[in-house]
């Protein structure tokens, strides 16, 4: 299962969450392993069944309150027995004042304690969205990731066989890059996969014979985006006189990413082929086939349904004459 530390929540600066640290600093190097958020509520009166290890629990005014209504000794009893589940760390938001009980608990147990100026609500929201980034299942690809009206593809195939060329010519019609060369792929929601460009290289792009080109500063910001949905795979291969490719697209054909089944087209390139062109109608093609038309399909309908009434053998024989 994978995890983070705590401390990545401390340097978070694409969620807003404007955490501090209050007390217990050794228990940053906590994991935190799931994006789900817990706010202890019955925890606090003794009952901790349910009370998760290794996820935030959030602290609202309705515990803070809680726990300065009670006693100091029933206090210390209360954060005793909460500390012993592992959690990962504890949030109070609305920038409240924390009981000192609860930073000595927190300081003996190395458990991080922070604060938050947000709602518990608001709090909640955004540092949920930020750990399923953060524990998100990702792996990278050798590729090329374009927006092309507005169908993220990816573009696979051995070294050297075109792929950075079809995207610069794809950049120049308008469309969009978003990674060249290493693709780093997300699972961010169940049955979907995002590519984004590995921080290093993101906006550049190898063109052989030129070298590194930075495409966001030749061609303005609206040339890149930094994320994509990927919606349709296309490999490039070598032209094989003694291969037989589809020529249909009836049967379609898919790619494992992650766990999640993405379509796929095996296209064949050879001098004379506008690359181009073919991606583009390709995510033209993906487009209609979200509405509910196939066009291979439908054009197999129409000829099975010619040839079952004879149609086809009338037509043919009119020809002849």
């Amino acid at each position: 299962m994978s995890s983070i530390r705590v401390s990545r929540l401390l340097e978070d600066s694409d969620y807003d969450l404007h955490l501090s640290l209050v007390a217990g600093e050794r228990g940053l190097d906590r994991p935190i392993s799931s994006p789900r958020i817990q706010k202890p509520g019955l925890a606090l009166t003794g009952f901790t069944e349910h009370l998760h290890s290794e996820r935030v629990q959030v602290f609202g005014n309705t515990e803070v309150s809680f726990l300065r209504g009670l006693s100091p000794e029933r206090q210390k009893e209360v954060l005793l027995s909460l500390m012993e589940n592992e959690l990962a760390c504890i949030v109070v938001t609305k920038d409240l004042d924390p009981p000192q009980a609860l930073l000595e608990a927190c300081e003996q147990a190395n458990v991080a304690l922070m604060r938050s100026p947000l709602l518990s609500s608001t709090f909640i929201q955004q540092v949920q969205a930020c750990l399923e980034e953060a524990l998100a299942a990702s792996t990278s690809l050798h590729g090329v990731l374009m927006d092309v009206f507005g169908v993220g593809i990816l573009l696979l195939g051995k070294s050297g066989i075109g792929k950075s060329e079809i995207a610069l010519d794809l950049v120049m019609k308008g469309h969009r890059l978003v990674a060249d060369d290493i693709v780093d792929i997300t699972t961010l929601k169940p049955g979907t996969v995002y590519g984004a460009g590995n921080p290093i290289i993101k906006h550049h792009m190898e063109i052989r014979g030129l070298g590194i080109i930075n495409i966001k500063d030749l061609f303005g910001v609206a040339a890149v985006r930094e994320r994509k949905k990927i919606e349709l795979v296309i490999e490039l291969v070598e032209w094989d006189p003694a291969h037989e490719y589809d020529r249909l697209g009836v049967e379609e054909q898919s790619f494992n990413l992650l766990g999640v089944r993405v379509p796929l087209s095996v296209v064949p390139v050879r001098p004379g082929r506008n690359m181009t062109t073919i991606v583009e109608v390709a995510a033209r093609n993906h487009l209609l086939k979200l509405q509910g038309h196939h066009s291979a399909r439908e054009f197999a309908q129409k000829l099975n349904r010619a040839i079952s009434d004879g149609g086809m053998r009338r037509t043919l024989g009119e020809e002849v004459e």
